[in-house]
């Protein structure tokens, strides 16, 4: 069917077609012909497509970044269908912005291509290193940066890290393909780019710089040293709520006259916080609403702790409860309080402000934000991937209050709920499918926990330390077995009276 075709359920989004979508969709007002690459961003998912590449949208909107354009990639087999559908419709994409006040659509193109998807990445190493790219930006989630929890940086022993370290002219990985490409580059005299992680987690640039550095000292220590000179690494904190696609998004998007295989739903929301670091230019984001700030910690903090560890506080007992969506469960009346007594009284103390935004501010924010019912951001999203989730985002929490002397049994019983919901079985006894990559190891150990309860502590490479505290352990235990005996309504209801009697 040619691209013009008008589809039953709208038009076939195209650049052919842009000019006959309905007016009330707001369309790229520049030429996508005339744009040249600068970015290649690895992990091309809705998020992305919702944040970074909006705000290079809006750039090239007022005639800016028109030598910025994005270049999709990714290491995943599995994302071959994005690349599919993105390819089939010129890598145009419909945002369809969600809020209680209503609903709009606009078609965003500032992306031009998508490499192939291939063993060794070769064409992925060919596309880095061309000049023209200066940045390399990331969403490859939390579980993407071969963090070893029993040393610092990266996992060498991993067998897709050690793979590239034999193989480096072969990558398998992320980051032994910008090893292979800064290589090339520095060879050529085309020089270094700027590593930009767009990933939750706390120090993402430096992160990626150890990955990077490290991976490349295990195969050329020179090159480690020219990468550490030159390259740069900027911290970032990026935040928006972006729901999966499905059915509905999609039906959403035909509803503005949009027949585009792959819409993004978002929230009326968007933060992006950026450490002035780049090595080889940047796009003026700052003209578009981003903040330049060498104080991006602060930032991140306040947004990992309270947004990121509050969506794992709801999606484990929501799992466990049938309650599918986030929203749902902020409108839940014993799930809520439960989220603002955590939130204020076990995360606030360790949250530092921001200009203009205090922890108490920002709770109350994003409590809204939870609350908006027309994203359908589901339980099983948010909880998946646990095993690289509450490491990051719950456990330094526990650490601080800890160390500060302060209540942990929230944040303690957040954590049997994760245990309890690993089992695979919800209060009712229906099914929780599978929900992270370990999820065969962890169901086996969630469902020993019933008899021994410490045994889900006993995973270093999750707890750590944690497993022998005086404090944590015995609370952790006594919220485990409370959920096996008597189900998670009736767990959540006793922390809450236990708080309220201790007041």
């Amino acid at each position: 069917m040619a691209t013009s075709a008008l589809h039953t359920h709208g038009l076939a989004l195209s650049n052919a077609n842009l000019p006959r979508l309905p007016a009330t969709v707001a369309c790229p007002k520049y030429d996508r012909a005339s744009l040249r690459p600068g970015i290649v961003h690895i992990g091309l998912g809705n998020f992305h497509r919702a944040h970074q590449a909006w705000y290079i949208h809006r750039l090239m909107q007022q005639g800016l970044a028109q030598d910025w354009a994005i270049i999709g990639a990714s290491v995943r087999e599995q994302d071959q269908v994005m690349r599919d559908r993105l390819l089939s419709q010129d890598h145009l994409t419909t945002l369809i912005r969600l809020s209680p006040e209503g609903t709009s659509a606009e078609v965003i193109g500032p992306m031009i291509d998508y490499l192939p998807i291939e063993g060794g990445n070769a064409a992925l190493v060919r596309q880095l290193a061309e000049p023209a790219i200066r940045i390399v930006s990331l969403t490859i989630t939390e579980g993407g940066y071969f963090i070893s929890l029993t040393e610092d940086g990266l996992d060498l022993a991993h067998p897709d890290i050690k793979h590239d370290i034999h193989h480096p002219e072969h990558p398998r990985t992320v980051f032994g393909a910008i090893v292979a490409a800064l290589a090339t580059r520095r060879t050529s005299g085309a020089g270094p780019f700027t590593v930009l992680s767009c990933d939750n987690l706390r120090g993402n640039g430096n992160i990626a710089r150890q990955a990077v550095t490290r991976l490349a000292k295990a195969t050329d220590p020179a090159l480690a040293n020219w990468i550490e000179e030159q390259c740069s690494f900027p911290n970032s904190m990026v935040d928006c709520i972006v729901p999966a696609t499905g059915p509905i998004e999609i039906a959403l998007a035909q509803g503005f006259g949009v027949d585009d295989a792959a819409p993004v739903t978002h929230e009326n929301y968007r933060q992006w916080v950026i450490e002035d670091d780049f090595c080889v230019g940047r796009p003026e984001l700052e003209k578009v609403g981003a903040i330049i700030t060498p104080n991006v910690h602060a930032y991140e903090a306040m947004k990992i702790r309270i947004l990121n560890a509050g969506h794992q506080v709801l999606a484990n007992v929501g799992e466990l409860m049938s309650v599918e969506t986030i929203a749902e469960c902020v409108a839940h009346p014993v799930i809520s309080q439960f989220f603002n007594k955590v939130e204020h009284e076990e995360i606030a103390p360790y949250v530092s402000p921001v200009p203009g935004m205090t922890p108490a501010q920002y709770i109350n924010e994003v409590a809204q934000r939870f609350s908006n019912p027309e994203i359908r951001d589901t339980t099983r999203r948010v909880a998946f991937d646990g095993s690289s989730r509450h490491p990051e985002f719950i456990l330094p929490i526990i650490r601080d209050a800890l160390n500060g002397g302060g209540s942990i049994e929230g944040l303690a019983l957040v954590e049997a709920l994760w245990a309890r919901m690993c089992t695979g079985v919800r209060d009712d006894g229906t099914t929780i499918k599978a929900n992270d990559p370990d999820w065969q190891r962890l169901s086996e150990i969630a469902r020993k926990s019933e008899q021994r309860p410490t045994i889900w502590l006993e995973q270093p490479q999750v707890y750590g330390d944690l497993v022998d505290d005086p404090v944590f352990k015995p609370a952790f235990c006594h919220w485990l077995r409370m959920l096996w005996s008597e189900g998670s309504l009736a767990s959540l209801q006793a922390y809450l009276d236990q708080a309220q009697n201790s007041e």
